[in-house]
């Protein structure tokens, strides 16, 4: 988290269906933590004829919460933005009720292959279960009596990762993309910095006038608050090349300079974040480390 970004932490409260929109309800799941917030939000998108957006976890009570929701409506799709299990594992049960078709833009990928020697940190929060009736590709649409939701493809955060767009009320539905609480973790190998920061310059200019995330509430001005991540990502770059300047080689002695007072839980996180930026830092040729980018290894300033 940084000072730099103009985030809104008002939490979302657990478990109430909210309209927050003309289109589109919320209703937030109760898996609230460090990375979650107040927990996944997931969305119904439309009224009489339904797509849910990111069903969540597998928790029966949420669940349920969803199905009571939409008692009495169609449910054409379900959709999910990508394959964490925070995100998708309950589109299974909401399909079974419904009969509604899942769709998403695959099965779960990392963004490049396991190293040797390598371990997936993130790997059990990865959904390989989920896979698709329907596989959703940039700019493809689902579509309702009054709604289209159109895929965008957005990876970074994960390889899989969409946004989609429900142009008739000026809205984008964000993931883990761009959220108000927070910035995105982008870990290895299952996200990538490059692709994190090319889908960030993807969204700009884009008409939507508010993002609904994944957790926590709406970004009220995206284009600006899409600056504002793009402008921390670099100077958190900037901050990672000083480090290396000043001789911190190591993934450990760097989180330690440029995440000063960091809550020990995200610790974690940050080295993953660190790694992330120096695996794109070397691909440009702007750091430099012994082979591949990895965990334990050395880095330096290229040159």
């Amino acid at each position: 988290m940084s000072d730099d970004i103009p985030f809104d932490r008002t939490p979302p409260q657990v478990g109430r269906i909210d309209v927050v929109s003309d289109r589109l309800r919320r209703v937030v799941a109760p898996n609230g933590g460090p990375f979650t917030f107040t927990g996944t939000c997931s969305y119904i998108v439309g009224r009489g004829r339904v797509a849910i957006v990111d069903p969540g976890p597998a928790d029966p009570a949420h669940i349920a919460r969803l199905l009571d929701a939409v008692r009495g409506e169609s449910v054409d799709a379900v959709i999910v933005t990508h394959t964490h299990r925070d995100h998708s594992p309950a589109a299974a049960a909401v399909s079974a009720s419904t009969g509604a078709k899942t769709y998403g833009a695959g099965r779960h990928r990392s963004a490049r292959p396991l190293r040797l020697g390598e371990i997936n940190a993130l790997d059990a929060s990865a959904d390989h279960d989920f896979v698709p009736d329907v596989i959703l590709g940039d700019g493809d649409a689902v579509t309702g009596p009054d709604w289209t939701l159109t895929a965008i493809a957005t990876p970074g955060h994960c390889a899989n990762h969409l946004a989609l767009s429900l142009a008739q009320d000026g809205v984008l539905l964000s993931g883990d993309h761009v959220m108000a609480w927070s910035t995105s973790i982008v870990a290895p190998p299952d996200g990538a910095m490059g692709d994190y920061m090319t889908s960030l310059q993807k969204l700009l200019g884009r008409a939507e006038q508010r993002y609904f995330p994944g957790h926590g509430g709406p970004v009220g001005q995206p284009q600006a608050f899409l600056r504002a991540l793009i402008a921390h990502r670099r100077m958190r770059e900037a901050s990672i090349l000083k480090a290396l300047a000043a001789g911190d080689g190591t993934i450990s002695a760097i989180v330690a300079r440029v995440y000063e007072g960091l809550r020990p839980e995200l610790v974690g996180a940050a080295a993953l974040n660190t790694l992330a930026h120096l695996e794109d830092l070397c691909a440009r040729g702007v750091a430099r480390t012994d082979g591949a980018p990895a965990m334990d290894g050395r880095f330096a300033v290229a040159g």
